[in-house]
């Protein structure tokens, strides 16, 4: 309670100062209008109304747009954008703003799940009857029993194989009474009954040596011993003495509790980070202190609706028989995260694994020494490559402002002054979000205090966490689209550039030519999808671009006119890169000018930071700022990664 009291006059605090920075004093304003040759002794610095951040104690041009810097007195902040607040350094300690650097880097995260032990199905085995009889003796009766293979079972009774151990005797008399002179097809024939009714004898349980056993001694018994074929436990007993049984009664089951599955449930927001293959580490309550670890050799494709988690198995060496089924445990899956939400794991680097069983990684191709089949690579499965340079854009957790769909950070433009901004965030791993959008490595975020700025912002009636600007870009939902598309759109790209290169140098001699071009490559695009939302929404920009790219080549010669074309195609073609994302090799900025149209402001597309403003050439060629960043190449992400050891 003491706390929500304090943050309510905080919050006021923070408004009023930043209200008066914004508005200065009265008395102050009184006085520009009536003493115009007021002394220079309070000018405090030198700012450009287009850029706050910009700050020199003498009369000078901005370095970013060219234009005269304009004073700031004592009593009277910076200019501040729409979604900027300027706080006082008094201020800044109230709220307690802290910043972190947006960085690129391998962060970690650790996932804790509970599951329980059970039986490896691949290793359960039923003893069943082969043929019909009397079970005369168990000789396991009671369940728990450790057997191994060739043990003794049971005792059989069985008229059925009484009479096929006389059809075996039979036909080996048959063999032996066949001389020298018989026929070579009657001497086959009698080969191949004679092996035909011992196969039979094996298929129906009796091992070599009771075959032998039979042969040797020249009589049939009415009594037949079965052997285990397995080694295991006997978990269950579906069999009492004196019971008949017919052709596939089941009589025990053995399972071989040396290796085990641990069956966990995994929440939909840990599945990025679970990959066929990665190790698990389980505690058990029965041993405190000790560590078992086994491999994910199974996610369930589908979800339970109920518990709105998925199944997940893992296959567990048990060999020294510590770990019982139905034993609960605890697991911890740890991973590190590269960019594109793939894993790292050092230990599989360049490793082959087999599909079916993850234990089995060997360092060249191959095929699995359980199953035979074909080993894939290790990146096929969603692993990074350790080698890679593949590090995430990621901020601390506790940067952005999250509401529904939309988050919310502030960045700290330098001498007191705050910008908010909607990122479009990934996954959560561990103390960081992943960024797939909206900010860039090097920025400055507000990670304690955002909540009292947002908060001052929200009194001065600015966009805030509860209140989004309109038009907001990163906001958009990112949509998946086709290789075909990506495609097009880059060819569309590439002919929007020499555009914005062409107005920014005042160059229109090939402008007509240059429009005819785009309006070629917008005409050749596919449609994205064939969800209707989309189609409705690519169609919607594909007719503004048409629109824009016909007005470029009609209005070439008129600089006006072209560049007031220039702004809804640079308009729709932002938007598309935003929502369908981009194939290029180079990198995408937004940039805006807040000048262009008297004041309306306007956007553009570079492939570069360096600013070329198109709507004011070479009057104010580099007036602007970069809005976001809207494709960053693979390689440029790699040359920025800051190795790790």
């Amino acid at each position: 309670m003491k706390t929500k009291w304090f943050l309510l006059p905080c919050c006021m605090l923070l408004a009023f100062g930043a209200g008066y920075g914004l508005r200065g004093p009265s008395t102050a304003h009184q006085h520009d209008e009536t003493n115009a040759g007021s002394p220079e002794s309070d000018i405090r610095f030198y700012t450009c109304s287009m850029h706050p951040n910009i700050q020199q104690p003498s009369p000078a041009t901005c370095p970013q747009c060219g234009m005269d810097l304009i004073p700031v007195r004592e009593g009277q902040g910076p200019a501040v954008g729409e979604r900027q607040i300027h706080l006082s350094e008094r201020a800044r300690q109230l709220a307690e703003v802290a910043t972190s650097r947006v960085e690129r880097k391998h962060v970690e995260t650790e996932l804790r799940m509970v599951g329980r032990v059970t039986y490896d199905e691949t290793r359960l085995s039923h003893v069943t009857a082969r043929v019909s009889g009397r079970l005369e003796r168990l000789f396991v009766d009671y369940t728990g029993v450790k057997v191994s293979e060739g043990d003794h079972l049971v005792n059989l009774y069985s008229p059925a194989l009484l009479e096929a151990q006389e059809e075996l005797l039979t036909t080996q008399s048959t063999v032996h009474q066949l001389g020298p002179s018989a026929s070579e097809y009657l001497r086959k024939s009698a080969m191949e009954s004679f092996q035909a009714a011992r196969d039979k004898l094996l298929l129906w349980g009796l091992n070599e040596d009771q075959l032998s056993s039979i042969l040797e001694r020249g009589s049939a018994e009415d009594h037949i011993t079965l052997y285990s074929p397995v080694q295991g436990v006997v978990v269950h007993k579906d069999a009492i003495e004196g019971m008949y049984v017919q052709t596939g009664s089941k009589i025990y089951t053995i399972a071989d509790l040396s290796h085990l599955w641990v069956e966990l449930e995994a929440y939909e927001s840990d599945l990025p980070w679970l990959h066929y293959g990665q190790s698990v580490r389980f505690t058990s309550e029965a041993f405190p202190g000790e560590t078992f670890t086994g491999q994910i050799a199974f996610i369930d494709p589908v979800l339970d609706a109920r518990t709105r988690t998925v199944r997940m198995r893992v296959n567990l060496a048990n060999t020294q028989s510590k770990l019982k089924p139905d034993m609960f445990v605890r697991a911890v899956v740890r991973s590190r995260i590269a960019k594109g939400g793939q894993v790292m794991d050092p230990g599989l680097a360049g490793k082959w694994i087999s599909p079916m069983h993850p234990e089995i990684i060997k360092d060249e191709p191959g095929t699995c020494d359980i199953c035979g089949m074909d080993l894939v690579s290790a990146q096929s499965l969603g692993y990074a490559e350790a080698t890679q340079d593949t590090a995430p854009l990621v901020i601390p957790a506790s940067a952005p402002l999250i509401t529904g769909k939309r988050a919310v950070v502030y960045l700290d433009k330098g001498n007191g002054i705050y910008e908010g901004r909607d990122i479009t965030l990934g996954p959560r791993a561990g103390d960081h979000y992943l960024v797939e959008r909206g900010l860039k490595e090097g920025d400055r975020v507000v990670t304690r205090g955002n909540f009292k700025i947002d908060s001052a912002i929200q009194i001065l009636a600015k966009p805030s966490m509860m209140n989004p600007a309109e038009g907001t870009l990163s906001a958009l939902p990112l949509w998946k689209s086709s290789d075909a598309f990506l495609k097009h759109l880059e060819a569309v790209t590439q002919a929007y550039l020499p555009l914005q290169h062409a107005l920014s140098h005042d160059a229109f001699d090939g402008l007509e030519a240059l429009a005819e071009a785009l309006h070629s490559a917008i005409d050749a695009m596919p449609s994205p999808s064939i969800d209707e939302e989309q189609v409705s929404a690519w169609e919607s920009l594909q007719a503004s671009m048409h629109q824009a790219a016909r007005s470029l080549s009609e209005s070439s010669s008129d600089p006006g006119k072209s560049r007031e074309a220039f702004s809804p195609l640079s308009l729709a073609l932002s938007e598309t890169l935003v929502r369908w994302g981009s194939s290029s090799s180079s990198n995408l900025y937004l940039l805006h000018c807040p000048m262009a149209f008297k004041g309306q402001g306007a956007d553009w597309i570079q492939a570069h930071e360096a600013i070329e403003n198109p709507y004011y050439g070479g009057r104010m060629f580099a007036c602007g700022e970069v809005k976001e960043t809207l494709h960053e190449s693979d390689a440029t992400s790699q040359e920025s990664v800051t190795h790790e050891p």
